[in-house]
């Protein structure tokens, strides 16, 4: 273009001085020159403008935005290639960055913690959920594992990964308010970033729920245990020859008969309490009157009670409702009572009450028992847990009558709890829904009388 602008102005030149030199025409010649000073002047400008734009292409593609698409790139210059190299950097930096930026959202969001560290073990990068589960006010980059983690072995599983390579997977169990255990996966970068990478799967429910497999499959055999070995003890002794003797046999028959009730009643309890927490059990929510479902409770409690001279009083008004299940409230009030009765001593006292509180029904069973140790209260409720567990066996339970307690009450969306101490008793308190209006059928309509007597004529 420069080219261009130079010949133009060198041909008008050249025409202007022959004009002048053969016609000796100093206007003529005055007017070309004016020719050829405007063609020069709109062609550098054009030549300007097109510079101009080019240079702002250029300072766009340094920015990283997009060329003008109306700008003229031409093919060989060194700044317009530049600029377009520059341009394909700045929008490849870009489409990396909005990748690494969702990346990073994703990465912040899971449940696992996750962190990255240098060639040298110390810990570049993290996401959120790692600040729960170390409970360390340090900040976490710039930190080597032992700083965070008082753990050796994940010191030694991050060294192996950074220095050799090796992959390593171990458990940890953080203390803290809450304590964790965390199963860790510790695996190299590779050669060329160097560094290692771990992630933190919080597995402390599952290993708690293990531990109630093994616990329940271990109660379970144990109590199974004892009732079958003495039948199959006593069965034996029998046919040794026992059978004939006209004493010991009927007591050994009778012990027979009491452990296979006791295997029946936990078996049945195993699968009320397998139904309840599968719910296979469909449970319905009608208004239950208390009084009545508590002397349903007590018809099947009283013959135990005379045996041991307890006294049972019932302080309820009639008339109160509960929102519930009929039937699982009538085995909740016989749970509770039978436990009062079987934990009262000789010619003890248990008081059932039930009032309205707060939109809720409070029915409570007490008893003047021996108590239970404040260490016990949070555990009452578990399946085959017995504060004394000797005494328990000899009074015939099972071990379960809590836990279904428990079990029915949460599925009716109401609450139970137990307050003792040693040598005050116990109360079992439970807290049921109390039905509103639109939970009562209304009374159907009496049917009009007909009088039969027929008018004479």
């Amino acid at each position: 273009m420069n080219r261009l602008i130079l010949w133009v102005w060198g041909t008008f030149v050249g025409l202007g001085t022959l004009t002048l030199f053969l016609t000796q025409s100093v206007a003529l010649a005055v007017l070309l020159a004016l020719l050829a000073a405007t063609c020069v002047g709109v062609a550098t400008m054009r030549v300007t403008d097109q510079w101009k734009r080019r240079a702002d292409a250029f300072a766009a593609a340094a920015r990283g935005l997009v060329i003008d698409p109306g700008v003229y790139l031409g093919s060989g210059e060194d700044p317009i290639s530049l600029a377009r190299e520059m341009q394909t950097s700045a929008l490849t930096n870009r489409d990396n960055a909005r990748k690494l930026a969702v990346l990073r959202a994703v990465i912040d969001g899971m449940a696992e913690g996750v962190w990255i560290t240098s060639e040298v073990g110390t810990v570049v990068e993290h996401n959120n959920a790692l600040k729960e589960f170390l409970y360390t006010g340090l900040e976490i980059v710039g930190h080597h594992p032992r700083d965070l983690v008082d753990s050796a072995e994940l010191h030694q599983a991050v060294e192996r990964a950074c220095r050799d390579g090796q992959s390593s997977r171990l458990e940890l169990t953080i203390e803290g308010v809450r304590p964790y255990v965390l199963s860790v996966h510790v695996s190299p970068l590779g050669r060329e970033l160097g560094g290692s990478s771990a992630v933190f799967f919080d597995v402390t429910e599952l290993r708690r729920l293990e531990k109630v497999r093994k616990d329940f499959v271990a109660n379970v055999s144990h109590e199974l245990r004892t009732p079958i070995t003495a039948i199959r003890g006593y069965a034996e002794t029998l046919q040794s020859g026992a059978l004939k003797d006209p004493v010991a046999a009927p007591k050994m028959v009778d012990i027979i008969h009491r452990q296979a009730e006791r295997l029946s009643e936990l078996v049945e309890d195993l699968l009320e309490l397998s139904r309840l927490e599968s719910r296979q059990t469909q449970l319905s929510e009608k208004p239950v009157e208390l009084a009545e479902a508590t002397q349903r409770a007590l018809e099947a409690v009283r013959p135990k009670a005379r045996l041991r001279g307890t006294s049972i009083e019932v302080q309820i008004t009639p008339g109160l409702f509960a929102l519930g299940d009929q039937r699982a409230i009538e085995q909740v009030l016989l749970n509770l009572i039978d436990n009062g009765v079987k934990y009262s001593p000789p010619n003890g006292h248990v008081w059932v009450s039930a009032a309205k509180r707060d939109g809720h029904v409070l029915v409570q069973v007490k008893d003047d028992g021996p108590g239970i140790e404040a260490r016990h209260l949070s555990r009452v409720f578990e399946r085959f847990y017995r504060v004394d567990k000797g005494r328990s066996r000899e009074m015939g339970g099972t071990g379960l009558g809590l836990s279904i307690v428990k079990h029915l009450v949460t599925t009716m969306k109401g609450d139970v709890r137990c307050e003792s101490a040693p040598g005050q008793g116990s109360t079992f308190s439970v807290e049921l829904p109390a039905p509103e209006a639109q939970h009562f059928a209304p009374p159907r309509p009496s049917a009009p009388e007909i009088d039969s007597a027929r008018s004479e004529p």
